[in-house]
């Protein structure tokens, strides 16, 4: 298999990982967060005091579309808006006590209920998974040591 047959093994497994996922956390009342806000919590868990922007540009979504979901957040006790203190045009980020354990318990849920699908696989093969998520990780990484 060459770079090309593996790039169209991506292409073809990524979306049904995706929408597994997706179902997954839909599944996951307690939590009840979408792809896209959970993704915007983990952003903020690792980049603090971020940008309306940068968050919009690390999920993928238009500014408003993004907008709107901070939004949603933030009315939910979530996320955290706070004027930079060194840029007071400026508006930041942050997860809010309630946003952390709300991303660790859909974090934890949508990770026990992939897990029990990946049981039903040899042991071996998760391991094989497991070391290929690795080298995933690392070539698609913006920051190769930072995890993901």
């Amino acid at each position: 298999m060459d770079a090309t047959d593996c790039a169209g093994q991506l292409l073809s497994t990524i979306p049904l990982v995706m929408r597994t996922i997706k179902i997954r956390m839909r599944g996951n009342r307690p939590a009840n967060l979408s792809v896209p806000q959970f993704r915007v919590l983990a952003y903020l868990r690792r980049h603090e005091g971020a940008s309306l922007s940068d968050a919009a540009e690390h999920v993928g979504l238009t500014l408003p579309t993004v907008s709107r979901l901070v939004d949603g957040l933030v009315k939910h006790g979530s996320v955290e808006r706070e004027t930079s203190s060194e840029d007071r045009r400026r508006v930041t980020l942050k997860l809010s006590k309630a946003g952390r354990s709300l991303l660790d318990n859909a974090s934890r849920e949508t990770r026990a209920r992939l897990a029990e699908m990946l049981e039903t696989l040899p042991e071996e093969k998760q391991a094989e998974i497991a070391g290929a998520m690795e080298s995933l990780r690392q070539v698609f990484s913006p920051h190769p040591e930072s995890p993901g």
